[in-house]
């Protein structure tokens, strides 16, 4: 789910680090996919080593020069955790200041006093849902797993039926709904209308996120039934703070970085003038790094202080927050790695150059093209981005219903298996404790799930109106 800039991509695509054909390029996916999926299940090597030997594979399997794939892959691995592991660390030490002042106690006992039984699903994706609005797939992400993970062990919930719920609402949000970039990139590229991009995208999101989430993770809590792992549940302290929380300070905080990037988004709608004061103040406080700083800063006094901790235990308690994130990062930044090294050697040209041809319905063809681009590549923006560039001729001539229909439809297929090449696969895998085989049947049959069903409403909708 990690995403790359525009000017990332372009560099990418003019500049390849190999000029091997189609059928040689889809060879070495393959391989490369296969020598990732055989390290970690059949020797057992951790899944950094996997990931990086899987992409040098990739490099020498497509004729790339040793060097050049070193680079599209310490370049990749270094742009992702330059993304994505400040705001995982910013949201560990926020998780863990939730934890220790029984912040995160407060918001699991009282969801668990009004949620019951079969409810509890519901409300957890109602809960994803709102607060990935406005947010990254990673920041949702490490803002709700305290809680997920908290939830299910308090309430004696299967972490797959809790889990699987939060997981969707956020996914959705991220593939069809403005402001995320991809859908905005591809409003851009088709010149859409963004407000009724956005009303038809919730007529879609809401009955996706309902069969992906509560109705799917029955089935998913059935066929992977695990605990929630012990190493991520935040640990109660070994001293009880002398006072909890209230309840809406502590929601407050957790909601203030989706505050700040949702008036960021409707700032930058509402006055789109990067030369306006107000729009550079929400510009920079909206933005993932700083949205999430000031949760812990604030965290800091509404938790912390509101606990009764003293400087030396604030301090305690942020470095205790780091330590168990370091492996997940690593992961993150090699899958990030391997995404660019496909990208680098030409994998989303060649899936573009291939579908040139493809005599199909405009609607499914963008589908079928963000589709192979996301399972060559990983990345859903990348997916929304080509997609949306190589049909965006086909949508001169239609209605502004019709066009803002094709942008969810390229937002469903980006979504589409997730599988290794994907960061937020090896994200989801390690923060749930699950293998990767687990993880394809759980995580990734979700997000298939979401790509079609959401695709099937698009289809629907294209007939009604």
């Amino acid at each position: 789910m990690t995403s790359l800039s525009v000017e990332t991509l372009a560099a990418a695509a003019t500049e390849p680090i190999t000029s091997a054909g189609n059928t040689q390029l889809g060879v070495a996916v393959l391989a490369g996919i296969a020598v990732i999926v055989l390290l970690i299940t059949r020797l057992k090597l951790h899944a950094f080593l996997a990931l990086t030997l899987g992409s040098l594979a990739l490099g020498v399997f497509a004729g790339a020069p040793l060097a050049k794939t070193i680079s599209s892959f310490t370049a990749g691995l270094g742009s992702t955790v330059a993304g994505v592991g400040v705001l995982i660390a910013l949201g560990a030490i926020l998780g863990k200041l939730l934890a220790d002042s029984g912040g995160a106690d407060e918001i699991v006992d009282t969801i668990l006093a009004r949620a019951k039984g079969r409810a509890m699903p519901w409300a957890m994706v109602l809960i994803a849902s709102v607060i990935g609005l406005p947010l990254f797939f990673e920041v949702g992400i490490v803002l709700l797993i305290p809680v997920v993970l908290l939830v299910a062990k308090r309430g004696n919930y299967s972490l797959m039926r809790i889990g699987i719920p939060a997981l969707a609402g956020l996914s959705v949000m991220h593939g069809l709904i403005p402001p995320h970039p991809g859908p905005l990139v591809a409003i851009d590229a088709l010149d859409a209308n963004l407000g009724l991009t956005l009303a038809l995208g919730v007529l879609v999101a809401v009955p996706t996120v309902v069969i992906a989430g509560p109705v799917f993770s029955r089935y998913a809590a059935r066929w992977v039934d695990i605990p929630a792992p012990e190493r991520m549940i935040p640990q109660r302290p070994s001293a009880e703070p002398e006072h909890r929380p209230r309840f809406g300070a502590t929601v407050f905080t957790v909601l203030l970085p989706v505050v700040l990037m949702l008036m960021k988004a409707l700032v930058d709608i509402v006055v789109n003038d990067p030369a306006n004061a107000v729009q550079r103040v929400t510009d920079v406080a909206g933005s993932p790094l700083i949205a999430l700083l000031a949760a812990v800063l604030v965290g800091m006094f509404t938790l912390g202080r509101a606990a009764g901790f003293t400087k030396a235990r604030l301090s305690e308690t942020v470095e205790k927050s780091l330590a168990p994130i370091a492996g997940i990062l690593l992961i993150v930044g090699a899958g990030g790695g391997f995404k660019t090294t496909l990208i680098d050697v030409g994998v989303g040209q060649m899936i573009m150059d291939l579908s040139e041809n493809w005599a199909i319905p405009t609607l499914l063809l963008a589908w079928l093209i963000a589709v192979a681009i996301r399972l060559a590549t990983g990345s859903a923006t990348v997916a929304t981005i080509s997609a949306a560039g190589l049909v965006a001729p086909l949508a001169a001539g239609m209605s502004s219903t019709e066009t803002a229909l094709l942008v969810l439809a390229i937002g469903a297929g980006s979504l589409f298996f997730s599988h290794v090449n994907d960061a937020g696969f090896w994200l989801v895998k390690e923060y749930f404790g699950m293998t990767v085989g687990q993880t394809l049947k759980t995580w990734s049959v979700m997000e298939t799930i979401i790509s079609v069903v959401g695709l099937g409403f698009v289809l629907l909708l294209s007939l009604a109106l």
